[in-house]
């Protein structure tokens, strides 16, 4: 992912609300949403090249999410692939601050990234450009390819747009994925400078990105209610169209009920 609006325990029916883009080149391969075939327990889109997933769910109401840090300077070709970080955890099911505690320990084997892990009432974040772990507190919280909040044009569009939908009584998936298909791009006054030049940073800033190579391929939300019902729906777009299609899954946490 590359960039993740979270509310968590912020809302009177739902634990935990997850609206997420993912950014990637259009030539590398994945298969959308489902449940795997070799862990049937998590459901989430593939990497088909490194195996991972940048974000999951499995049928305990476990989650886990991850999105690049962008520092082009640092960059180790040979470092393994960070979307195994997240399969780890969605197919162990381990105590999520002693996993995250391990992953701080091995994290700078690592290219840059932003981690989040846990369910809808405990939820951490890890980075390795930063020390420590954190568990989220009460809140909303906006993630792109820098540190937790920081306020990159996109993280603070994508906070205006999103926070009154998340504040809504009942949540529709549908305003959130037209709200994840912003693609206003920020005055080159407020872009960061991340050394990838300035018709790059302008390409990134919009919360959907749009270029030849590289872009938004999916959108994701999350939402588990009071009552673990995990909903989770994908809109996967076409790279020439920008038509999508959508899957949609439901079950209760903790139970193989679908």
């Amino acid at each position: 992912m590359c960039l993740i609006f979270i509310s968590i325990q912020n809302h009177p029916k739902y634990s935990l609300i997850v609206a997420a883009n993912r950014d990637e080149f259009h030539s590398r391969k994945t298969s959308p949403a489902d449940f795997w075939t070799d862990h049937k327990h998590i459901l989430g889109g593939r990497d088909l090249e490194a195996g991972g997933t940048w974000m999951g769910v499995n049928r305990a109401g476990k989650i886990s999410m991850i999105t690049n840090y962008r520092d082009i300077s640092n960059i180790n070709p040979l470092a393994p692939s960070r979307g195994h970080l997240t399969t780890n955890f969605l197919e162990k099911d381990p105590d999520t601050e002693e996993y995250m505690k391990e992953v701080e320990k091995v994290g700078q084997r690592y290219n840059g990234f932003n981690f989040l892990a846990g369910a809808a009432d405990s939820l951490w974040y890890f980075s390795n450009y930063r020390k420590g772990i954190q568990k989220l507190k009460p809140g909303f919280y906006g993630l792109s390819n820098h540190l937790l909040d920081t306020p990159w044009p996109k993280v603070v569009r994508g906070k205006e747009l999103i926070l009154p939908i998340v504040r809504e009584p009942d949540v529709k998936p549908a305003a959130l994925f037209e709200a994840l298909h912003n693609e206003q791009r920020a005055p080159d006054e407020h872009l960061p400078d991340t050394g990838i030049g300035l018709e790059r940073e302008r390409a990134l800033s919009s919360m959907f990105i749009k270029s030849p190579d590289y872009g938004s391929r999916c959108s994701t939300v999350v939402t588990i209610d009071k009552q673990n019902h995990v909903h989770f729906s994908e809109r996967v777009y076409d790279l020439t169209t920008f038509q999508h299609t959508t899957r949609e899954f439901e079950f209760d946490a903790g139970s193989n009920k679908v």
